[in-house]
């Protein structure tokens, strides 16, 4: 997760430390969204991996549950034909299908999580690329003007102008921390607290199907059908 580390620590309050020091902070935020860049496109390759991992857990699912019925329905058809013993061979097929379709229930929950949780994060990290840009942009605009402000006061602006020159970059600098301040808060996901009832109820699921009673139901129903 070292893609996950180095957003936090981009988008951390430590960067208005860093811009203080930093002698252009213009150039310094350029780098920072250089780096957000090159990560987005590792993100995104990791988004796509999981995306498919969760379709192919589905994938196997569905052909579980198929297979499921498939059995169920061959079991009816020796019964019918007379052939108990293949009905219970089916039958057991069944329950060992069913003790796998649990299984696979579970994967498919956590990849389908881990997928969410992925396309939340590569949404947000271009939503907040994308603010990150805008604000460079604004940044530019008062450091060029506060710049140009330096040049005139080594000319030989008057004390009261050269004052006003560090007030008006005082106010530029509050500016871009304010501004990184609120980038650093959109990059906190609101992700609520996990839901573990399901886990706790699968745990005291009886996944085990009784071979016997279901073959009794079966005889039952086709002694109706008849």
């Amino acid at each position: 997760m070292s893609i996950i580390t180095r957003f936090k620590d981009i988008m951390s309050s430590n960067i208005n430390a860093l811009l203080d020091k930093a002698e252009n902070p213009e150039k310094m935020i350029d780098q920072y969204l250089r780096n957000l860049n090159k990560d987005l496109g590792k993100v995104k390759a990791e988004t796509a991996s999981v995306m498919a991992e969760e379709q192919r857990s589905k994938r196997e699912l569905n052909e579980c549950q198929s297979d499921m019925e498939k059995m169920e329905r061959y079991a009816m058809k020796a019964l019918e034909a007379g052939n108990e013993g293949d009905a219970r061979k089916f039958l057991e097929k069944k329950a060992t299908l069913a003790a796998k379709l649990s299984e696979l229930q579970t994967a498919y929950q956590l990849a389908s999580s881990n997928a969410l949780q992925m396309k939340q994060m590569h949404d947000k990290l271009v939503s907040d690329i994308g603010e990150l840009e805008s604000r460079r942009n604004m940044l530019k605009a008062k450091w060029s003007v506060a710049k140009t402000q330096e040049r005139i006061n080594k000319l030989g602006a008057s004390a009261s102008s050269s004052g006003n020159s560090i007030s008006a970059f005082e106010r530029m600098e509050e500016k871009v921390n304010r501004a990184l301040d609120e980038a650093n808060a959109m990059a906190e996901l609101n992700t609520g607290p996990k839901d573990d009832i399901e886990d706790l109820t699968a745990k005291y699921d009886n996944t085990n199907i009784a071979v016997e009673d279901e073959l009794s139901a079966l005889k039952e129903k086709l002694k109706n059908n008849g």
